[in-house]
């Protein structure tokens, strides 16, 4: 029998616009007592709207950029022009009071304890993750994270150790430049002892990531996440097919 957990129904608190291309939603509300704790970086699934007779629910997928006893953060991504979605448009929307349906939560995808060097990459869809997993980091940790953002007002404050490196990728047309993260990567050569990498982005810009990180770098198993949060063109469910094709298309590691 499944344990997955019935949906929930949660009530808008807040918006606040962090940034050109970023706003949080402030969830909370009754049903949410018994959310369990500890899932910061981890995944809601929130349910916009329900299936009818003659179509199917929308759903969009989200990570918890913060997790209190009586709320969460959501922090979306605002992709303009045609990247726009159901999911953009309900948080430009959202007001105090409104409700929405919310599955999950789902496991947090942390940074491996114990590693020399760590490399993290990510677009702006992955800067919630990204920012979990670098203030969970230990004080002596070392590494290199490269973020991709639409615009110079879009850099955060991101808690990390002094001995990680945060360079910011500019790039106002998200999905459309697919090397950049690859190639900063690429741009320090390979560091030395045990490695440990974290990356998650656009479809394509994650498989040029993943050939860099897993074939030549040869990271793999717990030293290595990767995975695709969305791609250019396509909705939701259209990206989890062709993820689900290229990741049975991959040898088993």
């Amino acid at each position: 029998m499944s344990t997955r957990p019935s949906p929930r129904t949660l009530t808008v608190q807040c918006s606040r616009r962090l940034s050109p291309s970023m706003i949080r939603i402030t969830l909370g509300g009754d049903e949410l007592r018994d959310f369990p704790t500890g899932f910061a970086g981890g995944y809601i699934k929130l349910i916009l709207s329900p299936p009818t007779a003659t179509s199917k629910a929308v759903i969009r997928t989200y990570t918890i950029r913060h997790q209190r006893s009586d709320a969460i953060d959501v922090d979306f991504a605002l992709h303009g022009g045609e990247a726009a979605g159901p999911a953009t448009r309900w948080a430009l929307s959202a007001m105090p009071g409104d409700t929405v349906l919310v599955g999950g939560p789902g496991l947090p995808k942390p940074l491996p304890e114990g590693r020399d060097f760590y490399l993290v990459a990510g677009d702006m869809t992955a800067l919630p993750a990204i920012c979990v997993n670098l203030s969970a980091l230990a004080a002596n940790a070392r590494g290199l994270a490269v973020i991709e953002i639409q615009d110079e007002a879009d850099r955060p404050d991101i808690i990390a150790p002094e001995g990680v490196q945060i360079r910011w990728l500019i790039n106002p047309e998200p999905g459309r430049h697919p090397d950049l993260l690859v190639e900063a990567l690429r741009s320090i050569g390979q560091p030395e002892g045990k490695i440990a990498a974290w990356a998650a982005c656009e479809f394509t810009s994650m498989r040029k990531l993943r050939d860099y990180l897993r074939g030549q770098m040869g990271l793999g198993g717990d030293d290595l996440y990767i995975s695709s949060y969305w791609k250019h063109g396509l909705i939701e469910d259209e990206h989890k097919e062709i993820k689900r094709a290229d990741a049975d298309a991959q040898p088993v590691s």
